[in-house]
């Protein structure tokens, strides 16, 4: 099958995941998703998308007395979403120009053996290594590029 993409761009907000589902819910539904890949990248995206709006942009202490070492930490924040489809391999990458974070280099801790053991929180990554059929990290000038991958069939 021939590559079909689409792209999205946001401006970081916790009014973001709204308008990037919708975006997203339509591809699937344009290309007729089955349920696996259309809950696959849907998961992953609102887990990943999440925590960019939640961590990427904020201000921390180490960032006041930093200057951005690039031209893009040093611009507006921003999130880009791109899609594309190569065969039977849905691709989708979320792009943003926030501090640095790996995703793919985190260990989860061990799952816990009760419910009252349970720590909120720390299940995204764990999650998306479980639904998605692959999970890649790269930093390329200034931007976070997290592509998740899901199988059409």
């Amino acid at each position: 099958m021939a590559e079909a993409s689409d792209t999205l761009r946001l401006v970081p907000g916790h009014d973001s995941v709204g308008p990037a589902m919708q975006w997203l819910e339509a591809i699937a539904d344009r290309e007729s998703w089955p349920a696996r890949s259309r809950f696959a990248l849907t998961l992953g995206m609102d887990e990943a998308l999440t925590n960019v709006l939640s961590y990427a942009f904020g201000a921390t202490e180490a960032d006041a007395a930093s200057t951005p070492t690039d031209a893009a930490a040093a611009a507006a924040p921003a999130v880009v979403l791109a899609y594309r489809r190569l065969g039977d391999d849905l691709y989708l990458e979320i792009a943003d120009n926030g501090r640095p974070y790996d995703p793919t280099a985190w260990s989860p801790a061990p799952l816990a053996r009760t419910l009252d053991e349970a720590m909120p929180g720390g299940q995204g990554v764990r999650l998306m290594r479980h639904y998605l059929k692959d999970l890649r990290y790269r930093r390329d000038d200034g931007w976070n590029r997290l592509t998740l991958v899901a199988s059409h069939g």
